[in-house]
């Protein structure tokens, strides 16, 4: 898709398979909203025009060209599918490129995949595959046809240590990715179960639809079980190693630095339920094995890492487990969950009193 609005309406809310190849940059948006509000519509569309012109116009016409050049079966939008959705395709067609473009804009997209999912979870249940920390969980949902990654579309891995180096993507553009995930797997897979993996309903600083995130609650449970030692060394791969060498291919030259503050500031956001003096512990470990971890290859870190697994993570993770017991369908091995989830994604719909439709809150 094409979408010829300004970066600041992009940023703001998109579709994930979008490219930005805007009509009018912020400013210019800016100036021709203000024409329009003193001055009416036609003025705003002269100055419009006055402004997109000569080289600039020819500019975001190869662009949108060279984009259809590579992508044959693309379509364009706006806002609205008004004005300037309009131009675009018609300045397209003065080259002979022919490009559709989506009735109602993207505030027509938005709200379907809005009501797709309140639709969706109104009748259907998940599967939800669940375990403690460090039994792999994201990994196998990523493995499987039938399974909707939330993490990944949060760009967040739903913990203390969990976040990314690049930011997360605004809300909208988290919804909008989990519906169409999800219509994804339903056109491809109908009859299929959709499976996910058990979140709190904050995934880093995105939240969950209230009522997806009911939906999930509802929905039978599927727990890995693994001993501690290789969840440890899972996790160990994952928060210190992993994280170790994205983080220096991220900032090159500071990434020492930024690695040490990224585990620091991720031992204290859970200082709360930890204590003062045990986080004060743990962070002494901690700053023990920075110090040495390029010389025992950062083995030092399963020490901190244990006990941070041992008296929060844990507790916490059995806490909700016990909570949920009475929908639990399935326990095994990681390669025994595996194979039930492959054997077993039949769908369970049933008539539930869901919340109304109503247009999305963001317009």
């Amino acid at each position: 898709m094409i979408d010829v609005r300004a970066p600041i309406e992009f940023t703001a809310g998109a579709l994930p398979s979008a490219v930005n190849l805007p009509l009018m940059i912020d400013e210019e948006r800016h100036q021709v909203g203000i024409r329009y509000k003193n001055n009416g519509q036609q003025a705003a569309i002269d100055l419009g025009h006055s402004l997109v012109t000569g080289d600039i116009k020819e500019q975001r016409i190869q662009a949108w060209q060279d984009f259809m050049a590579t992508n044959p079966s693309a379509v364009l939008y706006c806002a609205r599918g008004g004005l300037r959705s309009k131009l675009s395709i018609e300045w397209l067609a003065d080259i002979g490129v022919i490009c559709p473009k989506v009735e109602g804009g993207y505030k027509s997209l938005r709200g379907f995949l809005y009501l797709y999912l309140m639709d969706y979870c109104a009748k259907h249940s998940f599967t939800i595959l669940s375990g403690m920390t460090g039994t792999g969980k994201t990994e196998i949902i990523q493995q499987l046809t039938s399974g909707v990654d939330l993490e990944g579309a949060a760009n967040h891995k739903g913990s203390s240590f969990g976040r990314p180096l690049d930011g997360q993507p605004a809300q909208v553009n988290f919804e909008n990715r989990i519906s169409l995930d999800i219509l994804t797997v339903e056109d491809q897979m109908p009859e299929t179960q959709i499976i996910l993996e058990d979140e709190s309903r904050n995934i880093g600083a995105r939240h969950l639809p209230h009522y997806f995130a009911d939906c999930m609650a509802q929905s039978s449970f599927v727990v890995i079980e693994m001993d501690f030692e290789e969840r440890l060394e899972r996790l160990w791969q994952e928060y210190v190693v992993e994280r170790y060498l994205k983080t220096m291919a991220f900032f090159g030259p500071s990434g020492e630095q930024e690695f040490s503050n990224y585990l620091r500031e991720s031992l204290l956001r859970v200082q709360k339920r930890l204590g003062g003096l045990r986080t004060k512990e743990l962070l002494a470990s901690m700053d023990s094995a920075i110090a040495v971890q390029h010389q025992d290859n950062f083995a030092s870190h399963r020490h901190w890492l244990a006990g941070l697994t041992r008296e929060y993570y844990d507790p916490m993770y059995s806490y909700q487990l016990d909570k949920k017991k009475d929908q639990v369908v399935f326990r095994g091995s990681r390669e025994e969950v595996i194979d039930w989830l492959r054997d077993s994604s039949q769908p369970t719909t049933y008539t539930s009193p869901r919340h109304p439709h109503s247009p999305p809150p963001d317009g």
